[in-house]
């Protein structure tokens, strides 16, 4: 007997079942496919404990980079009084900077094999910068603040700058360097200069 031969209305049917279609594939629950704190395997010849460590570091400085920016936020939409407009405009404009070394951060960790601190309330639970009050303060009580959380984050990177130079983790260690810790103390001294004593006219 002749082999059976398929119809073409079953290949059709075949074809169209493993056809991808245009319908939105909704309502579908993410699969942790790698949990926070760990590290998956990239070849940058740098050993899982370095990796591990710098991740680490990195996300702690990153979530709390994270809550800086939003201090600034809060602060530049807040602020009021004689000096608003300079500071109005400074405070946003080191928020947006902010974001820079968010994004760098997180892409460091990324490339380390960790994870990076993605969700804003995951920031929260990590961070070391003290909650500000819900309501707005005063301007020289947002400026020590902000200054406090600099300080915290600045101590972090002076911490984790020595750690991935043991380690030989030089890139984190380079991107720490010079973009972390000066792009900060430089926003610390614009900042520090608005409470500054200093009468307009000398009598």
């Amino acid at each position: 007997m002749p082999p059976k031969v398929k119809s073409a209305r079953g290949n059709g049917s075949s074809r169209r079942a493993t056809r991808p279609s245009p319908e939105p594939q909704l309502a579908q629950l993410g699969v942790e496919v790698q949990r926070f704190g760990t590290t998956r395997l990239l070849p940058i010849a740098l050993s899982k404990v370095a990796r591990g460590e710098s991740c680490q570091l990195l996300n702690e400085i990153l979530a709390d980079s994270m809550i800086l920016y939003a201090l600034y936020k809060k602060h530049h939409w807040l602020v009021a009084g004689p000096t608003f407009y300079q500071l109005h405009l400074l405070f946003d404009k080191h928020a947006e900077e902010q974001t820079e070394i968010i994004d760098l951060l997180a892409e460091r960790v990324q490339s380390l094999g960790g994870i990076a601190v993605g969700d804003p309330r995951h920031a929260a639970e990590l961070t070391t910068i003290d909650r500000p009050p819900n309501g707005a303060e005063d301007v020289p009580a947002m400026i020590q603040r902000t200054l406090d959380a600099h300080e915290t984050i600045l101590e972090k990177v002076r911490a984790a700058i020595d750690k991935t130079e043991m380690n030989a983790d030089w890139g984190s260690n380079d991107l720490l360097m010079g973009d972390v810790l000066r792009r900060n103390e430089l926003q610390v001294w614009f900042i520090a200069e608005h409470v500054v004593d200093v009468p307009l006219i000398e009598e």
